[in-house]
């Protein structure tokens, strides 16, 4: 009987059980399903896109990753750049704290990014998530650094000078001029009204989710995937 119960207790240490595993998951799905009860999450993301989010934040989460766990921001380029594409979620209160314009690089397309690169240089949009870094004043002003944490996909964001930052190009002036937003060198840029507001929410160690319905990124992400 002894041995018995020691070969249990060495399995459960080894081996996660399936009764875990589905645990997790279904916490996963209830807090999805809870925020997307908000009207405005629910009326801007798509379910998928949230789940994805989700999926990616947990994993870095337990992880250690985050130093900041209490937002989630979601970027999801599937929208036309006329629309709100940036989202901040407080994970404590499943709540919308901002939402906003946001603008792409000028090589991932006009309206709508379609192509998408880890390249410097290339003047395009990373997908995947990222871990936000440090503020600071630069060209752009009050701007925030973000790290890419998914290998070969966007892990040169920082030696590419990918940041948050405001821009005049992306605000509701700019559209109503030229039908679309401008676009940056790979930066998603925000409009002045907004950038401080967000950039302060975000800043120091919270997960940015950036979204395409890329399904060359769908397979390659090892957080989506794990």
């Amino acid at each position: 009987m002894a041995v018995r119960l020691l070969v249990l207790v060495m399995a459960l240490a080894f081996f996660p059980s399936r009764a875990q595993s589905a645990s997790s998951q279904k916490e996963l799905l209830n807090t999805i399903r809870t925020l997307y009860r908000t009207s405005e999450l629910r009326n801007n993301i798509d379910y998928a896109v949230l789940q994805k989010a989700m999926t990616g934040y947990y994993s870095l989460k337990k992880t250690g990753t985050l130093k900041n766990d209490r937002v989630l921001t979601i970027i999801d380029y599937d929208q036309p750049s006329v629309k709100k594409r940036l989202f901040v979620i407080d994970m404590g209160s499943n709540r919308l704290l901002a939402s906003s314009l946001v603008a792409h690089g000028k090589n991932s397309g006009e309206i709508r990014a379609e192509r998408f690169s880890n390249v410097p240089g290339s003047y395009k949009s990373s997908l995947g998530f990222f871990v936000t870094d440090r503020t600071y004043k630069g060209k752009h002003g009050y701007s925030l650094r973000i790290r890419g944490v998914e290998r070969g996909i966007n892990d040169n964001a920082l030696m590419r000078n990918i940041v948050i930052h405001g821009a005049e190009y992306a605000g509701n002036d700019f559209i109503r001029r030229h039908g679309r937003l401008g676009r940056s060198l790979g930066c998603p840029a925000l409009p002045f009204s907004q950038y401080r507001k967000v950039i302060d929410l975000i800043k120091d160690g919270s997960c940015l989710f950036i979204n395409h319905g890329d399904e060359n990124y769908a397979d390659r992400s090892t957080l989506l995937n794990s």
